[in-house]
C-alpha cells in the first residue's frame, strides 16, 4: 500500500540543513537530487571565482537549465535524423514496390 501523505525529509547543500516535505515515494530521489545538487554547488564554490550562497545557487540553477536545454536539443536532433531515415527507408520501400508490381495484359 503506497501513501501520499507528506513526510519532511532532511537534505543538506554546503553544509546547511533544509527541510522538504514530500511523499515517501519521493524520498530517495530527492535524496539524490540533493546529493547530486551539493555536489555541483561545492564544485562552483570551490573554483573560488563565486561567493555566496545565493550566486552559487543560481549560478547551479543556470549550469542545471543549460544542460537539460542542451540534452533536449540533442534529443530533438535524434528524434528529427530518426524521421528523416524512416522517410528515406518508406521512399525505397515503395519504389521497390512500384518496381515489382505485376503487369496487365
Amino acid at each position: 500500500m503506497t501513501t501520499n501523505s507528506a513526510h519532511t525529509v532532511q537534505i543538506y547543500l554546503l553544509g546547511k540543513e533544509y527541510q522538504i516535505a514530500c511523499s515517501e515515494e519521493q524520498i530517495p530521489e530527492l535524496k539524490l537530487a540533493a546529493r547530486q545538487l551539493d555536489q555541483k554547488m561545492r564544485n562552483i564554490r570551490d573554483t573560488g571565482k563565486v561567493i555566496g550562497l545565493e550566486r552559487i545557487a543560481i549560478m547551479t540553477a543556470l549550469n542545471l537549465s543549460h544542460e537539460l536545454i542542451a540534452g533536449q536539443s540533442d534529443d530533438d536532433k535524434k528524434r528529427i535524423e530518426q524521421e528523416e531515415r524512416l522517410d528515406l527507408l518508406n521512399k525505397k520501400l515503395h519504389s521497390a514496390l512500384n518496381h515489382f508490381k505485376p503487369t496487365r495484359i
